[in-house]
């Protein structure tokens, strides 16, 4: 990122400045603050040193502990006195040749996985929540028009109104704006559709669905690899896909054909996410690996992905799901909400790396015959 100068303090000298802010390693992107933030407005009032800084990720609240650590290497390298403002501010980042990004919408994450039954949906919208906990604005878009899940998921009832009778607005829950074909027909109401139909509702859902701001939009993928995928790839802004698999051969092989494909149509892969990676009794403690060990992380070491994490078999996330309160709502300080926040902030940082979009820097330019 770059960095912008625009005073030299009288107390510290610039380049003792950046040589201190080069000392602080922000744990999360394991690089020091010269190298992974936007740096402004470095001032000097007598012996105080002031330093704005951005991050292009939500902190959450390990800012006041990274802001602490920039005040006092710069105390240490020779400041009377040391203020630093620490913000951030998620970016819009390049989507693939020829796709316009969505108004309203800056960063779009594909959560998708090669099979069914690897709770992939599970995963989508605790990713979702706990993006939203570390600070940023997230929806969450269910693309799974057979198998729609997230109202249920999300504890979300009634259906969308229509302002202008155009577009509709989003549903809420839990704090995430959320557009889903399940909000639009009963639950027990199958969708007989044939492939056209299902790629004409998706991409209905995310241009018809008044997104409000959002840093994030977490799209929850069927499985496989067909029309909405296809679509998905063609048509819709896409940042970047994580891929949710378990540890199980079968699944792998499945996941593998899932991470392909996006490489393929050119979506970048954030990075892959192993579910029900391990299993703890809870009434010995005893520690299986019931769907065999190692093999997400196999799979990422295989493609030159990230291994964002992994989640174990556990009773609670299935039951809180089912209740309408995942678990990172459902029990915010918890051990598990805690996996899936830190999975969170990889994934935050992993987009951050991407490059950024620049359209919107340049005119349009077209040429037409006379």
């Amino acid at each position: 990122m770059a960095q912008e100068w625009r005073e030299v303090c009288m107390s510290l000298s610039v380049e003792q400045v950046k040589e201190a802010l080069r000392r602080v390693v922000d744990p999360d992107t394991g690089r020091d603050l010269l190298a992974g933030a936007t740096v402004r407005n470095v001032k000097s009032e007598g012996s105080l040193v002031s330093v704005e800084l951005v991050l292009g990720y939500p902190p959450g609240p390990r800012a006041q502990a990274l802001r602490a650590q920039a005040e006092a290497a710069l105390a240490a390298a020779g400041a009377g006195g040391a203020r630093v403002q620490l913000d951030w501010k998620v970016a819009a980042h390049a989507v693939q040749r020829g796709v316009q990004l969505l108004p309203g919408v800056k960063n779009i994450i594909a959560v998708a996985s090669g099979k069914g039954g690897v709770g992939k949906s599970t995963t989508a919208a605790n990713l979702a929540l706990a993006l939203a906990a570390e600070g940023a604005s997230v929806g969450v878009l269910d693309a799974d028009i057979y198998g729609p899940s997230q109202p249920a998921m999300l504890g979300i009832t009634g259906r969308p109104q229509s302002l202008d009778g155009k577009t509709m607005e989003p549903m809420t829950g839990h704090g995430l704006q959320a557009s889903s074909i399940g909000f639009m027909i009963d639950a027990d109401t199958p969708m007989v559709w044939r492939g056209p139909m299902v790629t004409q509702a998706l991409e209905q859902l995310l241009r018809q669905t008044n997104w409000r701001e959002l840093d994030y939009l977490v799209v929850d993928m069927p499985p496989g690899t067909g029309d909405i995928q296809l679509t998905l790839a063609q048509k819709v802004p896409v940042t970047g896909a994580v891929i949710v698999t378990t540890p199980q051969d079968l699944a792998l092989l499945d996941a593998r054909k899932g991470l392909k494909m996006f490489e393929k149509v050119g979506i970048p892969i954030l990075g892959i996410v192993e579910n029900m990676a391990i299993h703890v009794c809870s009434n010995c403690g005893h520690a299986e690996h019931i769907f065999g060990e190692g093999g997400g992380q196999r799979m990422a070491n295989d493609y030159g992905v990230d291994y964002l994490g992994a989640l174990p078999l556990d009773m609670r996330i299935r039951q809180q799901a089912d209740s309408g309160t995942p678990t990172v709502a459902a029990d915010p300080d918890g051990d598990l909400a805690a996996v899936y926040r830190a999975i969170a902030r990889r994934l935050a940082v992993k987009v951050a790396e991407q490059a950024r979009d620049m359209s919107s820097k340049f005119p349009t330019i077209v040429v037409q015959n006379t």
